[in-house]
């Protein structure tokens, strides 16, 4: 919306937000609500559950990550409270994993940039994580994918966890190979 396209540091719209902060937190404001109101309606439609998605979360400092990102996060979630379970992903914002689990969502999303033990630590005992395998993994020979799920989900253990990638699949992953990722999952023993 404001940085006009695609980015690898979000420098212009840092620079919206660090230069018209009231500005830049009622666009937040308004696509807070306008994220309620449409999980709210997924919910309705027959999501069971939904997920919050900050993918460049991680390019913010913990301070900046609780002004522009966190605290609307906790408003989607204390809204959702009741009505569906949430999971938020913040991708690269592992040093917020405690103040993340403590906005009341019921999961946590990882990125690959986190040990499965040190995700635990910080976010306790309480909530489910999700994640965290590389999806650029899923290049590798079929027979790789498979032992790298099963060391993954080892690492996690199988309580309160789902495997998952850490983010979204790259357009270039043949197929066979985003199969034999879910036929791990699903045979891990």
């Amino acid at each position: 919306m404001v940085q006009g396209k695609g980015s690898k540091t979000f420098d212009e719209a840092k620079a919206f937000c660090y230069t018209q902060p009231e500005v830049a937190h009622e666009l937040l404001n308004r696509i807070t609500e306008t994220t309620i109101a449409y999980l709210k309606a997924q919910v309705a439609a027959g999501a069971d559950v939904v997920q919050i998605f900050d993918s460049w979360g991680g390019l913010l400092s913990p301070e900046d990550f609780e002004t522009y990102s966190l605290q609307y996060i906790r408003r989607i979630v204390a809204a959702l409270q009741g009505v569906a379970p949430v999971i938020v992903f913040a991708k690269g914002a592992w040093f917020a994993l405690e103040e993340m689990a403590a906005t009341g969502a019921q999961g946590l999303g990882l990125d690959w940039c986190i040990k499965p033990e040190l995700a635990r630590q910080f976010a306790g005992p309480a909530v489910t994580l999700q994640g965290n395998f590389d999806p650029a993994q899923l290049m590798k020979p079929i027979p790789e994918i498979q032992k790298s799920v099963k060391k993954m989900i080892d690492a996690f253990g199988p309580q309160r966890y789902i495997a998952n990638l850490g983010h979204g699949i790259l357009p270039n992953i043949p197929v066979d190979h985003a199969k034999a990722f879910i036929e791990a999952v699903k045979n891990y023993a």
